[in-house]
């Protein structure tokens, strides 16, 4: 891997942000030892030790190390309250402080995709080969399932080989397996994998771990790079502004970046590719003089293209926590109670790599509808053996389950936006969460549903009670009142900088990911996303760097 360079330099390509598509796009950029690529961290190197501990994240998310430490602007949704905004700030970004969860969404989000944009290759079909691409998935090891000796019917959706390893989690826990046997009593049947297209069904999600140690994007894809001379990295270099070339047609030509307290410029001959991410990505925009006329005249800067679409569109999902005590079975509430039992736990980790260590923020998934005259699941639970009162705080001091349930197709939308001219500023982030009738009408059915779930026989063994939000809330209108309250972000911000069909002229973005108006400058992350995937947003990004990478690559 190339040493830094002096301030003047041009390479090929410059691309923002090392997070999960930019480490892809370095890869893929520079497999052509003609091309010369500079991938841009904010963060530090990836050393952080408890990035590579699965149960890490407790440690990295709201650690100014590894996570920019933003948060919301108070939302009336959410009765007044501003929540936590995790984003990576480090090398594989969100992919170093997330939940692990290979989950790629639903073969119709990818087919809304292609009609929104008129683009076929956003569709199903031609995505889940960029999905494929990547993937070394655990049901193809050895050539053939592991349980039935057959991988015919994983081969066709699923990759061998790829950099981005998928495996099964290490652990299981009796009150879950009695919750997925409650959901099938419930209606919801047992799946044995999420990724098919239509991942309605419950069972343990699949993981981006190798072995027991979280597996992120740095690994994946800049460790097999780090030989070639044509890859340059910079940490520490928060990208200030883009620069660009004024005469004739609008053209972006760079970056300023601040590193080592001093601004230095980074020349690209070909394009400059913004990987920052959904809040990120339309800051720097913004500052850049493209976005809101408005705002950035507001904001003193100079108007190079009046954009109003970026910053807007910004949808993300948001999981109601309901907790449930629970008895006659372990939950991780109790077995951290004891300095005991935080030995065992970290005994087993480090002789089996298994156990509570490896575990994800959510081990159990089912995907369900919210009422039976829809079409497609638009709800998602995460289960999880354990229970808090907000992330970040102790665990209760009762054995408890928390199921977790979020809308997959929120109908609120909000936005970033600049608070200033200054960089180092963070940006005003407004999801406006349960602003929409319809989302309020989901929220209130899904807490019911959770209900109706654990009043199964399978749960009766456990004399579950209702902790949060409690019985004694009935109403719809109650019911989405205290959504409100107990409701959190589930770090899934898309569509910032959207892209759309290329006579859309309220979409940034041309089918292609390419600024319609502003040669030489892309955007390659969630922030492009038209609609949000019904599920985890990291997979998806990959396959979003994945395609963008080869019609970089063919100059389209």
């Amino acid at each position: 891997m190339a040493q830094a360079t002096p301030e003047g330099e041009t390479f090929d390509y410059v691309i923002v942000g090392a997070g999960t598509a930019g480490c892809l796009l370095a890869n893929r950029l520079s497999a052509d030892p003609g091309t010369r690529v500079l991938l841009l961290e904010a963060g530090p190197k990836d050393s952080y030790h408890w990035i590579h501990i699965p149960v890490g994240y407790l440690y990295c998310i709201g650690n100014p190390r590894t996570d920019w430490m933003y948060s919301t602007e108070a939302a009336p949704g959410l009765n007044g309250r501003s929540l936590l905004y995790p984003r990576g700030k480090t090398l594989g970004g969100c992919s170093s402080i997330n939940g692990m969860i290979y989950m790629r969404g639903q073969a119709r989000d990818y087919d809304g995709w292609a009609q929104i944009t008129g683009e076929d290759a956003w569709g199903w079909q031609a995505s889940l080969e960029d999905f494929k691409r990547h993937e070394d998935h655990y049901r193809l090891d050895g050539g053939a399932d592991p349980v039935t000796g057959d991988n015919s019917r994983f081969s066709d959706l699923h990759g061998s080989g790829g950099e981005w390893r998928v495996e099964k989690q290490r652990l299981r826990w009796d009150v879950l397996d009695s919750f997925a046997e409650a959901a099938a009593e419930a209606g919801i049947e047992p799946t044995e994998d999420f990724n098919t297209g239509d991942n309605a069904g419950v069972g343990y999600f699949d993981v981006n771990q190798r072995a027991g140690w979280r597996w992120n994007a740095s690994k994946a894809f800049l460790r097999p790079a780090r030989h070639r001379a044509n890859l340059t990295i910079w940490t520490g270099a928060q990208a200030e502004r883009l620069t660009f070339e004024r005469t004739g047609a609008l053209r972006c030509d760079g970056v300023v970046v601040r590193r080592g307290g001093a601004s230095v410029t980074a020349r690209a001959r070909r394009e400059v590719v913004l990987a920052a991410g959904a809040v990120n990505s339309p800051a720097l925009l913004q500052l850049s003089g493209l976005g809101p006329a408005e705002l950035l005249r507001t904001h003193g800067i100079e108007v190079l293209r009046d954009v109003p679409g970026v910053g807007e569109n910004l949808q993300d999902h948001l999981q109601i926590r309901a907790v449930y005590k629970v008895a006659g079975t372990k939950t991780l509430n109790a077995l951290t109670a004891s300095l005991f039992g935080k030995a065992a736990i970290g005994l087993e980790y480090a002789l089996r790599r298994s156990g509570p260590m490896s575990m994800s923020p959510s081990q159990l998934g089912a995907f369900t509808r919210s009422d039976p005259d829809r079409a497609h699941a638009n709800l998602q639970y995460h289960v999880q053996p354990l229970s808090l009162d907000a992330f970040g705080q102790p665990l209760h001091g009762f054995p408890a389950i928390t199921v977790s349930v979020c809308n997959l197709n929120p109908t609120s939308r909000g936005q970033v936006r600049i608070g200033s001219g200054d960089f180092r500023d963070a940006p005003k982030i407004a999801p406006n969460y349960l602003s929409t009738e319809e989302d309020r009408q989901v929220a209130a059915a899904s807490l019911r549903q959770v209900r109706g779930i654990m009043e199964q026989p399978a749960m009766a063994r456990y004399a579950p009670e209702e902790y949060r939000p409690g019985v004694q809330y009935q109403s719809d209108e109650e019911l989405a009142r205290l959504a409100g309250d107990i409701a959190s972000t589930i770090f899934h911000p898309v569509g910032t900088v959207r892209m759309g069909a290329k006579d859309d002229a309220t979409a940034p973005l041309d089918p292609h990911l390419r600024m319609k108006g502003v040669a030489g400058l892309r955007v390659v992350d969630a922030s492009v996303m038209p609609r949000i995937t019904s599920g985890n947003t990291n997979a998806p990004t990959l396959m979003i760097a994945e395609k963008a990478a080869g019609w970089i690559r063919a100059g389209g």
